[in-house]
């Protein structure tokens, strides 16, 4: 019998509100293991959460590929969300992501650190938006 993970409460709070927000929304519990993303997160990587579902971060970084904006790979420590967990420290940049779906995006990211207390990081929540393509807009 599988065993449900006991969630934080800063990342069920972090969920409602990305479940209320217009912008695409990441969270990872402080195990890297995804805990949610919202809706409009699925536009974005090319898969809906309910079929995803919650799955540990080897699995899910592997599901999709980041690369610097000019195609080249994205070292761990320049991914935004990356350093939010890992650094615990806010951070923004601009990579290219393909998606769950095979399509291409470029992205903003900014990875913010959640905190329980002053030390305790419990995880991340990484807000992104697809940059519009020269000629759009």
């Amino acid at each position: 019998m599988e065993r449900r993970r006991q969630r934080h409460l800063a990342l069920i709070l972090g969920r409602e509100l990305a479940s209320q927000l217009a912008t695409a929304t990441f969270i990872a519990d402080a195990d890297g293991e995804l805990v949610f993303f919202n809706e409009p997160a699925e536009q974005i990587l090319g898969r809906t959460f309910s079929e995803a579902g919650s799955m540990p971060a080897a699995e899910w970084t592997s599901m999709f590929q980041l690369e610097t904006v000019e195609g080249d790979p994205l070292p761990l420590d320049q991914m935004p969300a990356a350093v939010a967990l890992l650094e615990h420290r806010p951070t923004h940049g601009r990579l290219r992501m393909t998606g769950f779906d095979g399509v291409q995006r470029v992205l903003s990211v900014t990875g913010i650190p959640l905190f329980s207390s002053r030390v305790e990081c419990v995880g991340m929540l990484a807000l992104f938006w697809q940059e519009d393509a020269p000629g759009d807009g």
